[in-house]
């Protein structure tokens, strides 16, 4: 199968995957749900739109300098606009297909800034591994500092209905007895028989994954500048917070939600967007589900989850068609770079 063919596919793949989660999301409200979700659209001050896409390109400049940090111990020190343009042209590719993003920005580089592909990407590599290491405190944090609210959803929304199935079947005491079976199953054989686990190419990317977090993370003491590489990534992921927070002011129903909830957003948020390409379809319907733990109705919540995935989707475009456009002109060179050519070289 051909690599246009493959990504072709993977698109129609991840699009289906977004309108399947619009339909079921859709399909379980009223009428008179729905037309709520087009009206607090309608509603919404749309200048808190504007201040979330602004921060969002201000969390892409710190990202642009980060970079530049992780590659001058390889003896780089490209310009800094070049690396800023790369970084939109990266994002604006990911919306197409998962990936992409991280090739076409190097390519910007080997084209413009004249650095090997294979370096720049493993400073990309390492920079993938430590946001993946921050979202993963994140989401243990936001669990515990909501650990109630997070069990009460779970408890009302996932265990009472399929306790309430089982009564009306009669098959309550069997339900709780395949559950704990289940669960003991699944440890015993994973503990007695991991090692024949390892020969899986599902294992051994996660051994990998696991293996190239830990490498990127620890290869961050050859930087010259551990600080600012660090106050960096701090500005980055408070700009991502603050990119959904300032957009619960946009809504009236939102405007009191606090940081508990803002930092629910910004790491279930993320799970969709890993899960599904540019988080099309889930990532709205993942915000209604989290919000609905602060009392916030479906289609309210819903209609907050398009303005957000808006905000942060019309950011990327914008940009990075600016990028496109902007950066043969600042390196006086012709309109000639491809987004997708440099995927044939990874």
């Amino acid at each position: 199968m051909s690599t246009k063919l493959r990504n072709g596919l993977r698109l129609i793949f991840f699009l289906g995957i977004g309108i399947l989660f619009i339909y079921l999301f859709l399909h379980n409200l009223s009428p008179e749900q729905r037309k709520e979700i087009l009206r607090a659209m309608g509603r919404a001050n749309y200048l808190w739109i504007i201040v979330s896409m602004i921060i969002g390109i201000l969390s892409h400049a710190s990202r642009a300098r980060r970079w530049i940090i992780l590659m001058e111990p390889l003896g780089h020190k490209p310009n800094y606009a070049n690396v800023f343009l790369a970084v939109f042209i990266g994002y604006f590719a990911n919306l197409a297909f998962p990936r992409l993003g991280e090739v076409s920005r190097c390519g910007v580089l080997a084209r413009y800034e004249k650095i090997p592909f294979n370096q720049s990407f493993g400073t990309v590599i390492t920079e993938r591994a430590l946001d993946m290491a921050v979202f993963i405190l994140l989401f243990f944090i936001n669990l515990a500092l909501q650990f109630h609210l997070i069990s009460h959803y779970v408890d009302e929304h996932v265990y009472t209905p399929l306790y309430q199935k089982a009564e009306q079947a009669g098959h309550v005491s069997l339900l709780k007895w395949i559950i704990l079976l289940g669960i003991g199953a699944i440890l015993f054989l994973l503990f007695s028989f991991r090692r024949r686990f390892y020969h899986l190419k599902t294992v051994q990317k996660l051994r990998a994954m696991g293996k190239g977090l830990w490498e990127g993370i620890w290869a961050i003491r050859h930087i010259n500048k551990p600080a600012e590489f660090i106050i960096h990534t701090l500005l980055i992921w408070v700009a991502y917070f603050l990119m959904a927070w300032v957009v619960f002011f946009s809504l009236k129903e939102t405007a009191s939600l606090g940081f508990n909830a803002g930092l629910a957003v910004l790491v279930f948020g993320s799970v969709g967007i890993i899960v599904v390409q540019g988080g099309i379809g889930v990532y709205p319907a993942i915000v209604a589900e989290t919000l609905v733990l602060y009392q916030i109705a479906a289609p309210t919540g819903y209609a907050m989850g398009w303005l957000l995935w808006t905000a942060q989707t019309l950011m990327v475009i914008i940009m990075g068609a600016a990028a496109l456009l902007i950066l043969p002109i600042l390196n006086h060179q012709s309109y000639g770079f491809r987004i997708f050519s440099s995927q044939e070289n990874f």
